[in-house]
């Protein structure tokens, strides 16, 4: 019901900055919260930052000071801007958002929806 589409991939050397667009479509009005999520080669996908319906927002304790979850509702956009980035942060990064969706006639839950990630790269 809910589509992801991120933006904003590339390359920067280190101690440079990113900034990250993803946009929503379909049933947006069933989103509950959105973040950003990354996987770097042979590791596991970790959560970087993530925004709830209220506006409450929480990070990653390595990039706490550093990075900010933002959005845009009337766009349907949310945005991640992350600064003294470092190599070992190259990794795919992806858009998340958690849809509401019922599983039964009374059974209502959140389901995790993901964009296909955007590559982002920091050179030594």
């Amino acid at each position: 019901q809910v589509q992801l589409v991120e933006s904003g991939g590339g390359n920067v050397q280190a101690g440079g900055s990113l900034r990250l667009s993803c946009v929503a479509s379909g049933s947006t009005n069933l989103i509950t919260a959105t973040g950003w999520y990354r996987q770097a080669p042979g590791k596991q996908r970790e959560l970087v930052a993530a925004i709830n319906r209220s506006g409450t927002t929480s990070y990653a304790d390595s990039v706490k000071g550093r990075s900010t979850i933002s959005r845009d509702n009337g766009k349907n956009m949310v945005y991640l801007q992350m600064n003294s980035l470092k190599p070992e942060e190259t990794a795919v990064y992806y858009c998340n958002a958690d849809v509401l969706t019922f599983t039964g006639d009374t059974q209502l839950t959140a389901m995790a929806y993901w964009g296909r990630g955007t590559q982002f790269t920091v050179y030594a």
